[in-house]
């Protein structure tokens, strides 16, 4: 495997987890008892920003996986 695949595997990886902590922290602003504190992280545009490059460099660093 060339380095820059694993580099790629990695980084996406560690873009994957950001997404799944930003996704609960939106569930858990979503779902707080007092209305009155609202939060200022934007967790949505967080989410979708770690999830694309996740599913991008996961794909590119793992496309020698899907042709064999």
């Amino acid at each position: 495997m060339d380095p820059t695949d694993q580099f790629m595997l990695v980084a996406g990886s560690a873009l994957a987890v950001i997404a799944g902590i930003a996704s609960l922290a939106e569930r858990r602003r979503v779902k707080r008892r007092d209305l009155e504190r609202v939060g200022f992280m934007p967790w949505n545009a967080i989410f979708f920003v770690s999830f694309l490059g996740a599913v991008l460099l996961i794909g590119l660093g793992g496309r020698h996986w899907l042709t064999g």
